[in-house]
């Protein structure tokens, strides 16, 4: 089950960032810090009493901005509420309401997404008189919390993990269709795919709103499979987003779209290369552990010689060398050129992410690549692997059992799944290994 979104949005120093860094840096609630954007300070995924979910920070909502930067902020605001499947609404205790929080609780009920009012910086029994008058932006679902010294926070996440419970339910209808999402910085072709791949021998049911994330997500059938299209391209409420430059909402619509895909197209424009902003997204579908391919854009518009592919293929398999598992396409959007060929390639990476080895084989496999290479020591003491099973798929997640895991040295795990790969065909897939003491 992909993490759901919950939103944190609010007027400018009512203490979101006080909130976002307790939860996402406290054992009580962090799974890890989500790589790919970590500089930003985004997101982060977190837990609690068992439930995973996604935190989006977003900068402070002023309703009457006309600085550039405020206004970005908002609109940044406004995207993490299209996706968010709850949104908890900050409000400052101590300054008590302001015409602005209801401004952003009237913009927030349009949405339709459950929203939960937090009124921050209570900080004393002195400070709650003021809680009472926030039951003015007409919530039900409204608790006093200080996130600076941590009071309230418990029931406020409680609150949150059954709004989650109730959206789970929901069915996106989608059925056995496969997923692709289609991710990459602005301008590098997506509508362009998204309308070629629906445009061309297309059997379209209809465009339908596919999660509580309220992300379109387009349907088509292409020589009997059907396919889901998550679009990140700007299909929905494009006019909301005029400013295409800003990264962060590319990168903020890739989140949504990734953790619900079954496969990912990372395009990447063949004019320009591949660039920093195409890595920072390509890391992030690495780190979801999602199948993926590298379709490299407006090859039609390349000037080519004899070399001209080999030198795509060094620049990216040296950018992406933590991908170095995903295959790469040249394709134009444009021409529907080798459209089909990237389609087969997705089918590919997602058959590979299912992928079961059985025990005995991967058994065999492991007893190999320890023979043609002698596990690391330290000390005097030598790693032994005992064993090894397949704990999982897409992606595959495989467990070595073993004397001393500290034992282990990242290259020689490394050089275990470069075995495996060599061995089994996990192309355009991750590969997941852990390390567990024998006894645990």
């Amino acid at each position: 089950m992909a993490k759901p979104f919950v939103a944190i949005v609010g007027r400018p120093n009512v203490g979101k960032s006080t909130f976002f860094n307790r939860i996402a840096g406290k054992r009580i609630s962090i799974v890890e810090d989500t790589p790919g954007v970590t500089r930003d300070r985004i997101y982060a995924d977190a837990e609690w009493l068992g439930r995973e979910f996604t935190l989006l920070a977003t900068g402070g909502i002023d309703p009457d901005a006309s600085d550039v930067i405020l206004v970005q902020m908002r609109r940044q605001a406004e995207l993490a509420v299209d996706i968010a499947d709850v949104i908890l609404f900050f409000v400052d205790g101590k300054q008590g309401m302001v015409s602005a929080d209801q401004e952003i609780a009237d913009m927030l009920r349009r949405s339709g997404k459950p929203i939960i009012t937090v009124v921050n910086k209570v900080d004393s029994p002195k400070d709650e008189e003021a809680v009472y008058d926030f039951y003015a932006l007409g919530t039900d679902n409204l608790f006093a919390i200080s996130s600076s010294q941590g009071l309230g926070i418990g029931e406020l996440l409680d609150a949150v993990i059954a709004h989650l419970s109730e959206t789970d339910s929901e069915d996106t209808g989608t059925g056995d269709a496969l997923k692709i999402a289609v991710v990459g910085r602005p301008n590098v072709g997506k509508s362009s795919l998204v309308n070629a791949l629906i445009g061309e021998q297309r059997t379209i049911v209809s465009d339908i709103a596919g999660t509580t994330r309220d992300a379109i997500d387009v349907p088509f059938e292409r020589d009997g499979q059907r396919y889901v299209l998550i679009d990140t391209a700007g299909i929905r409420r494009k006019a909301r987003i005029e400013d295409k430059s800003i990264e962060r909402y590319s990168v903020i619509r890739a989140f949504a779209a990734v953790r619900r895909s079954d496969v990912v197209v990372v395009m990447v424009d063949a004019t320009q290369g591949i660039t920093e902003q195409d890595v920072k997204v390509a890391g992030f579908v690495h780190d979801e552990g999602k199948p993926c391919v590298i379709a490299l854009n407006k090859w039609d518009a390349v000037e080519k010689d004899t070399y001209t592919i080999r030198k795509y293929e060094k620049d990216i398999a040296s950018a992406l060398a933590f991908m170095s598992y995903a295959q790469m396409v040249t394709i134009s959007a444009r021409t529907g050129l080798r459209l089909n060929k990237l389609l087969d390639t997705l089918h590919l990476a997602r058959e590979n992410s299912l992928r079961r080895i059985t025990t005995g084989m991967l058994n065999e496999c492991i007893s190999e690549a320890i023979a043609m290479v002698e596990p690391p020591s330290d000390k005097g003491r030598r790693l032994k692997i005992y064993y090894a099973a397949q704990v999982g798929e897409a992606p595959p997640h495989i467990v070595l059992f073993v004397n001393d895991a500290n034992l282990m040295h990242f290259s020689y795990l490394r050089y275990l799944e470069n075995y495996l790969r060599k061995t089994f065909d996990f192309t355009g897939t991750p590969l997941r290994l852990s390390v567990r003491n024998k006894n645990e």
